[in-house]
């Protein structure tokens, strides 16, 4: 009886240990995010050139655009996360003035910004996505929720994946997917407005202008992506992944305030600013495919080389190579150098063709530049700034990390642009 009751005293105190361990575990189970966190983020774009879309191919693409972004990261619990993001895109466009190039105080002119209202504008956009790992952290799902407006559209849009780590976390895969709905509020250039509901009318001292116009009946646009990647660390130094995306795209697919000037069809002009023959009108379906993969490797305690590249194609006839550089430089135990170079190359649209290059027997047709053939290089560089001990404060929250980064960009077609970006991350003690 003794050796019994010692036996059974042994087990309890044995199931009490383990209950105990198992209680501590879960006590003290590592969260994914220790405390909440939050990133300021700014940029601001200039560019400018000479093929603006909205004028048909040509015309000033002068265009400014300053874009501030808050994203907060809240821990719910060990395992969850919600993150909130908010961005204001504000810009002024010269192009964009040409939708009425007739509002100004000037004589209309494509190259030639319209000193009217319809110049600027903001772009409003919203994010909450939800994220939850599992216990032992070698699964992770999410879940998305996305809303914007802009002065002629209205998009929300939902998305999650669902990732996996094994191999001692040495391999990552994932699976990712996203639906978009897009309404469009479709605005006209300004002479062919008279022409929208009848399919005649006039504008005022061109009484020989009577072009064949008709507007949208549908105003919907859907979108469907998904995606895969896959992430392997090769060695101490080496690490791997790729990548492949898959968009569908279904509704109006064309942008109502772009012009498009026939070749076959006379030219009719007010003050220096020729009329549009019509507005760009593409297909209403359109799929892309993206595969690529990323190569990084750590040379020393200094430097380190990220590689990326890209291959791209859809059934519009665009085909795309993107290639990327970028060497970090550890400077000191805070300040990182980051020198980076990017190459774009693409083939042109089935149904794009320059200013007055198109005939009104075709059934598509677009001078946007951004769906001719072209190539592009952008250089940047950049500093970040880290602290581990976030030794400045406002209020609760630290400083982690600043990173400050500037970059250019170049066309053949003579479009340049300029980006400068800052980012501040804090987190809350």
């Amino acid at each position: 009886m003794k050796k019994l009751i010692v036996i059974l005293l042994l087990l309890n105190a044995t199931f009490l240990s383990a209950q105990t361990a198992q209680d501590s575990t879960q006590v003290y189970k590592k969260r994914v995010l220790e405390s909440a966190e939050v990133d300021f983020l700014m940029s601001y774009y200039q560019q400018d050139g000479d093929h603006a879309a909205v004028t048909g191919g040509i015309g000033t693409e002068k265009l400014n655009n300053i874009t501030p972004t808050i994203v907060l990261s809240v821990p719910l619990n060990e395992d969850d996360v919600l993150t909130i993001d908010g961005e204001v895109s504000a810009y002024t466009s010269a192009s964009s003035s040409n939708v009425n190039p007739f509002d100004g105080t000037k004589p209309a002119d494509p190259f030639v910004a319209s000193s009217g209202a319809s110049g600027s504008d903001a772009w409003i956009g919203a994010n909450a996505s939800y994220s939850h790992s599992s216990d032992d952290r070698n699964r992770i799902w999410s879940g998305k929720l996305s809303i914007s407006n802009e002065f002629d559209y209205f998009s929300i849009g939902i998305g999650g994946s669902h990732t996996w780590l094994f191999n001692q976390k040495n391999t990552e895969f994932g699976l990712s997917g996203n639906v978009f709905f897009d309404s469009w509020y479709p605005v006209y250039p300004y002479e062919l407005r008279p022409f929208a509901e009848s399919g005649s009318g006039y504008f005022p001292g061109t009484p020989v202008y009577n072009p064949t116009f008709s507007t949208f009946t549908k105003t919907g646009r859907n979108s469907y992506s998904a995606g895969l990647f896959i992430s392997q660390i090769l060695s101490k130094r080496l690490q791997g992944s790729l990548s492949a995306d898959y968009v569908m795209q279904q509704g109006l697919l064309s942008t109502p305030f772009q012009r498009v000037y026939f070749s076959d069809v006379d030219s009719s002009f007010y003050e220096n600013f020729r009329l549009a023959d019509d507005i760009e009108r593409m297909p209403d379906t359109r799929s892309k495919v993206a595969v690529g993969g990323r190569l990084n490797y750590y040379i020393n305690q200094y430097l380190t080389l990220r590689t990326f590249y890209r291959y791209y194609f859809d059934d519009w006839g665009i085909q795309s190579h993107t290639l990327s550089v970028e060497v970090p430089v550890k400077i000191s135990g805070s300040f990182t150098l980051y020198p980076s170079w990017r190459f774009y190359n693409q083939s042109a649209a089935d149904y794009f063709a320059p200013y007055a290059k198109h005939l009104s027997s075709e059934q598509f047709y677009t001078s946007d530049y951004d769906l001719s053939k072209f190539t592009a290089n952008q250089y940047g560089f950049g500093i970040s700034y880290t602290d581990i001990f976030t030794r400045f404060h406002i209020s609760k929250f630290g400083m982690k990390s600043m990173d400050l980064k500037y970059h250019y960009y170049s066309r053949d077609t003579g479009l340049k642009a300029s980006i400068i970006a800052l980012g501040v991350h804090f987190v809350m003690d």
